[in-house]
């Protein structure tokens, strides 16, 4: 159920849209692929699913290759690209036969139709054209087709770019049910999409690899300072929060909540409580403050 990607270059006549990545997806993950627009995602689903050859490099899925075995990685994968590509004059019911027909389910077919009608949520909609259902919809039919012949791997480009927010949660909570049994790769760039979905991120900038990381890590990847939240009972100054020991700097939020950057090798809460009870004043609260995704993000993208 694995994805092996090995020094994939992809060159479009003079331009390189992915240069030598390789990174590695284990069974049961599910792992975000994020990058500015026009960073390679899709270009690199193509390529896993087969529809785009490499320039160079291996790409495997589940010990498949994708150029010599591309029949086998087909098998093994269900694909949701970003501009879904269903035809709106079938039926939900009748289209969903036609995929199954594809991948030649035979006596499985009305078995899996019903499965996948429940699974994505389409039961109400089943008897209608798909080109009359809300794009929120088209997105389950789309995850419907992806997954009717029961892949081990599922690839989803962009699955809830132009959704509304209901629609949005719909399909997260979808995905992460699917994930407890398949790997799943899906790509975006909105960071609360990873926040919600992924165990692991992947970031891509202008074809290459900036990141591969846990989302624990990369909450916690500025390592030149850890941000404290602070608040007390009475007013302070920044000139009196930087004379603490392991201070690097503050900045007043509102009122008497304070945010406090210290140095990254060394807890400074005990020396916040000593700098409150010499000014006798009480610390309110006091976190530990994560970074955000959107941060993090933004670090390993806006130079490159």
């Amino acid at each position: 159920m694995s994805i092996n990607v090995n020094n994939i270059t992809k060159v479009y006549v003079r331009q390189k849209a992915l240069d030598d990545v390789s990174f590695k997806i284990d069974a049961g993950e599910i792992v975000g692929l994020v990058g500015p627009n026009g960073a390679g995602k899709s270009t690199m689903m193509k390529i896993i699913t087969c529809y785009l050859p490499q320039t160079s490099g291996q790409v495997s899925v589940c010990g498949f290759d994708v150029v010599e075995q591309s029949i086998e990685v087909r098998k093994k994968v269900g694909y949701l690209p970003e501009h879904n590509p269903l035809y709106l004059d079938m039926y939900v019911v009748e289209y969903l036969e036609f995929i199954a027909g594809i991948h030649k389910l035979g006596k499985k077919t009305n078995e899996r139709i019903a499965e996948m009608i429940e699974v994505t949520g389409l039961e109400i909609e089943r008897k209608k054209k798909i080109g009359a259902l809300s794009k929120g919809y088209r997105q389950r039919v789309g995850l419907a087709q992806a997954l009717i012949h029961n892949p081990e791997v599922l690839i989803l480009d962009e699955p809830t770019s132009g959704l509304d927010p209901n629609q949005i949660v719909e399909i997260r909570n979808l995905i992460k049910k699917i994930g407890k049994e398949k790997t799943i790769l899906f790509s975006t760039h909105i960071m609360q999409e990873v926040e919600a979905v992924c165990d692991k991120v992947i970031v891509i900038d202008k074809g290459k690899i900036v990141a591969n990381k846990t989302k624990v890590e990369m909450h916690q990847f500025d390592k030149n300072c850890i941000m404290v939240s602070v608040e007390f009972d009475s007013k302070v100054n920044k000139g009196m929060l930087k004379e603490i020991p392991g201070v690097l700097d503050a900045a007043c939020v509102k009122d008497n909540l304070w945010n406090i950057k210290t140095i990254p090798d060394k807890d400074v809460r005990p020396e916040i409580f000593k700098f409150a009870v010499k000014q006798n004043i009480t610390v309110l609260s006091m976190n530990i403050e994560e970074q955000s995704l959107e941060e993090t993000f933004y670090q390993l993208t806006k130079n490159n």
